[in-house]
């Protein structure tokens, strides 16, 4: 960290997402309304799972610190852009740039596992019903989370550190509504073949063997599910995965088409769509994703909302 005050950087420039103003007020009042939806939707989720004792299961748990993440995950970017928009700046301080970069890896390497977690979870449940309580121990749950976490951080670390050694002599504009490892390391007047070895090594093992974890675990579930004779009973099996299957297609092919292409076929008009799509939009469908075909969690739902409506009567 000693090799920040070498850079004659001290802010960067965030362009957001459009220079036309008419454009700019458009995308505001679409990002805030989206931001929004994201932080009720995903607070409610997390209500009806605390508040209702029938969801006090493993996968409910995951599912609830999937909606604290995607809440933390959308904080970490939107926030900062609308405000930028209130206030007429489009500036980002060097310190602040690396915070919103520490803590945006940590959160989408959160959602990378908790995702991975989940499927682990269906496997059980699907394969071996009869073992899933003693399988899925909350202690186990809790461990499971608690070693996401670290590392995480642990990773979010490394890349930053990596990130803050470059030098940023004289370009400032990052081509972007946030601070990210991709613009960032364009912007660098120093060598950065170390922190492209990382992100191909460290943060690809990070990204692909909980990816590997899923594909493995659904393809057991496909084969137990073909197993079953009854096509009620497929179909049964196969509505507990469909909703976690949704949210992985989305998640990981958004990430894929950002951060593991070449350098050469990166730049902002296909970046930044790809990086709404997982920042912003994912984070927002989740619960609507999760809560349409769960009858349990749709009527946890429903009492809360009643609960709070006739509160405030």
């Amino acid at each position: 960290m000693s090799r920040i005050n070498q850079s004659s950087v001290s802010e960067f420039i965030l362009l957001g997402l459009s220079w036309q103003p008419q454009q700019e007020q458009l995308l505001f009042g679409l990002f805030l309304s989206m931001y929004l939806v994201t932080v009720l939707g995903n607070l409610l989720i997390i209500l009806a799972i605390s508040t209702d004792s029938r969801l006090h299961t493993p996968m409910y748990f995951f599912l609830s610190n999937l909606s604290f993440v995607d809440v933390c995950f959308s904080s970490t970017a939107v926030p900062k852009m609308l405000a930028n928009h209130i206030l007429g700046s489009q500036t980002i301080s060097f310190s602040g740039c690396f915070t919103q970069l520490y803590f945006l890896i940590v959160f989408a390497y959160m959602d990378n596992f908790l995702l991975s977690v989940m499927a682990y979870d269906r496997f059980v449940a699907v394969c071996h019903p009869l073992h899933y309580t003693t399988k899925m121990t909350p202690q186990l749950c809790v461990l499971l989370i608690f070693w996401s976490w670290v590392t995480a951080n642990l990773n979010a670390l490394l890349h930053t550190l990596l990130m803050a050694r470059l030098s940023f002599c004289a370009d400032n504009t990052i081509p972007h509504f946030f601070c990210d490892v991709v613009p960032l390391r364009k912007l660098s007047c120093s060598d950065t073949y170390l922190n492209d070895m990382m992100i191909l090594f460290v943060a690809g093992l990070l990204m692909i063997a909980p990816f590997i974890c899923i594909l493995v675990s659904y393809i057991l579930i496909a084969c137990t599910v073909l197993r079953i004779p009854s096509t009620k009973g497929k179909w049964k099996a196969f509505s507990t995965c469909g909703s976690h299957l949704a949210v992985v297609s989305l998640f990981y092919g958004t990430i894929i088409a950002v951060y593991f292409n070449p350098s050469s076929s990166h730049s902002a008009e296909t970046d930044t769509p790809a990086t709404i799509l997982y920042t912003v939009v994912t984070p927002m469908l989740n619960p609507f994703i999760y809560s349409l075909r769960n009858k349990d969690l749709k009527r946890a739902l429903k009492k809360v909302i009643g609960r709070k409506m006739f509160s405030t009567q």
